[in-house]
Order: C-alpha cells, then sequence, then structure tokens
C-alpha cells in the first residue's frame, strides 16, 4: 500500500500524497514545536515540511521509511527557520502605572508558546535510547523545551532525534548529513548543557503527582480556590523555596519564593482584579486559562498559567498572553 501511495505521489497524485503523509503531520508538527519552542513557527514549518516533501518526493529512493525521510525534511525546514527566523517578539511591558519588582534575571526564550495536551494525544511512543535520562512526558514540558531553545540548533536536532524520538546515531547521521562521530559528539555536548537546565545543581524539584490522579485534582482544587478568592498567601504556601515565575514574551523572571510572592501580590493578586479559572492541560502540565471581570460586567479571557508541579507543590507558573488561546479552544467569555 505505501508502496502504490509513493508511486502515485511521485506521478503527481496530490489525494495520494495526502494519503502518504496525513498519518505523520501530529508528530510531525510536535517535533517542529520542540525543535521552535512556538507553536506558530512550528505549525508554519510543518507546511513549509510538507511543501519541500511534496517537491522532493520524486528524489525518494525507499532506502529509508517514509517516515524517517519526512523527519529529515522536517529537521531541515526546522533548521533553516532558525537561521532566518526573527526570535525576539516585541512587547510593551509593564504597562504604565504598574509597579513591578526587580526581575531576577531576563529570560532568552521569550517566543516561548505552550502546545495544548490535545495536540500530544494519539502520538507514536518510542522506546527512549538505553542513555536517554528523560521520560515522555517530561519531554514534553516547557522547562525541556525551554532548555532545549538554549542549545545550539544542530545540537538541538540531535537531541530531540537521538534521546526522544529512538534514532539510532547512524539515521541521524544520515537526516542531518553528518557523520556518527559528529552526532555522537552533539549528543554529549547538548545532554550536559540540557541537564544543567532541567535540573540545575540545587534544585528541589519532586516527581509530580500522576495526571489526573486524586492528588494532583486536590492540589488544582486549592489553586482554583486561591486564585478564585484572591487568596494570594494561600497559593504563596503552595509554592516550593525556589519557585520560578515568568510570563513570555516579557523577559522578566522571578525565582525564589520571596520574591515570587512579591510579584504576585503587586501584579495579579493587586486589588481590584478578580478572577475566574477553567481548567485545561498544556504541555503535559495542568493549566488555567484565566478570565478576568471587566467593566460591563462579562468576563473575558486575558491569559493562561501553566503550573509546573513538584511532588504537592508548585515549582513553576508561566504566564502566557491571551493570544495564545485559540489554540486551547477556550471561550473568549464566561457566561
Amino acid at each position: 500500500m505505501t508502496a502504490d501511495l509513493i508511486s502515485r505521489s511521485q506521478a503527481g497524485d496530490d489525494q495520494a500524497f495526502a494519503e502518504l503523509v496525513d498519518p505523520y503531520r501530529r508528530e510531525l508538527l510536535v517535533h517542529c514545536y520542540r525543535m521552535l519552542g512556538s507553536l506558530h513557527d512550528a505549525e508554519d514549518a510543518l507546511q513549509e515540511t510538507m511543501l519541500a516533501a511534496w517537491r522532493g518526493l520524486g528524489g525518494f529512493e525507499e532506502r529509508a521509511s517514509i517516515r524517517t525521510w519526512l523527519y529529515r525534511v522536517a529537521t531541515n525546514c526546522c533548521l533553516l527557520a532558525l537561521r532566518t527566523a526573527r526570535r525576539r517578539p516585541r512587547t510593551d511591558w509593564p504597562p504604565p502605572g504598574l509597579e513591578v519588582p526587580e526581575p531576577t534575571r531576563l529570560g532568552e526564550v521569550v517566543w516561548l508558546e505552550p502546545i495544548p495536551d490535545d495536540f500530544l494525544t494519539g502520538l507514536p511512543d518510542p522506546e527512549p535510547g538505553p542513555e536517554s535520562r528523560y521520560e515522555a512526558r517530561e519531554t514534553i514540558s516547557l522547562a525541556f523545551i525551554t532548555a532545549l531553545q538554549l542549545l545550539p540548533a544542530r545540537q538541538r536536532a540531535v537531541l530531540v532525534l537521538r534521546d526522544v524520538l529512538s534514532f539510532r546515531a547512524s539515521e541521524v547521521a544520515t537526516l542531518l548529513d553528518s557523520t556518527e562521530e559528529s552526532v555522537t559528539s552533539a549528543l554529549k555536548r547538548a545532554r550536559a548543557t540540557l541537564q544543567r537546565q532541567v535540573r540545575p545543581a540545587g534544585s528541589t524539584w519532586l516527581p509530580p503527582a500522576t495526571p489526573g490522579s486524586a492528588a494532583e485534582r486536590e492540589l488544582l482544587d486549592r489553586l482554583t480556590v486561591a486564585f478564585e478568592s484572591d487568596d494570594v498567601n494561600s497559593l504563596i504556601a503552595m509554592l516550593t523555596e525556589d519557585v520560578l515565575v515568568n510570563m513570555p514574551p516579557v523577559p522578566m523572571e522571578f525565582v525564589g519564593l520571596e520574591l515570587a510572592a512579591r510579584f504576585l501580590k503587586m501584579v495579579p493578586f493587586r486589588p481590584g482584579h478578580p478572577k475566574r479559572v477553567t481548567l485545561t492541560r498544556a504541555n503535559g502540565q495542568p493549566a488555567f486559562v484565566v478570565y478576568g471581570a471587566e467593566a460591563d460586567g462579562v468576563w473575558r479571557s486575558v491569559g493562561l498559567l501553566v503550573f509546573r508541579l513538584s511532588g504537592d507543590r508548585v515549582s513553576a507558573i508561566t504566564r502566557f498572553e491571551a493570544s495564545v488561546l485559540e489554540a486551547f479552544g477556550a471561550p473568549r467569555e464566561l457566561a
């Protein structure tokens, strides 16, 4: 069947081409997202991948599977995008009159966007490589995606292809027009850098409760009450000592319980800003769509909060602008 679809596609049958590549679209989108850190950029890269695959299918010699060949096309499209794209979205923040504490540092990955968990369903679950240090759930977390963005582009590609997708070193060398020695060297450097970013020395991060478990639901219920009752002290009591609060594309990052508490009190929990939240999931993590009360009495969406859990506490809160909510299918207003 695949050979027939390839033959018909090479002859110019666009329907056969769609049947050939459609089973891989979702996993290729997630691959592009890992490479680029932005869902919008990943969707653009996927379109470029499909166009390049259509144009290049005549040169496909079936030395590898069509899936492997598509990953080669997608990876090269992402590497090209990284060489040519502007990665610094403009933002005017804080708005006039809003006082904000001095941040711990300026974040580098200001183009970061979340991906809905719905986009992750039905993906193949390859066995991790024998030396992989990462579980499947971790490889889509915001911490992991952020750390990937700090790697040089080819190291990023090698690590994703080897440790996340479990391609063999020889396959990755072919995909990247490289050598096995070069791939092995790049992987070693990438692993060392990523380990420092995802699990820095002194980190108190603990494995979170299983998604959907009673323990996770209990914590999310407490978070919901804290937000909707404007009880900032209850929220602060649920944070780890080394908690991170950040809000791409704003480059400010607040690290540590004391500074995070000051920020929360001065910005999202400042007087006169009541909130309602609805639960969703992003990057394998629980998230809130946040609604604020407008002067006309309507509750309108104002952003998305993604929580990284550590045991029975929250170790990171990442806030995104309302522009990301379209992908989540969240209503703009609450009844």
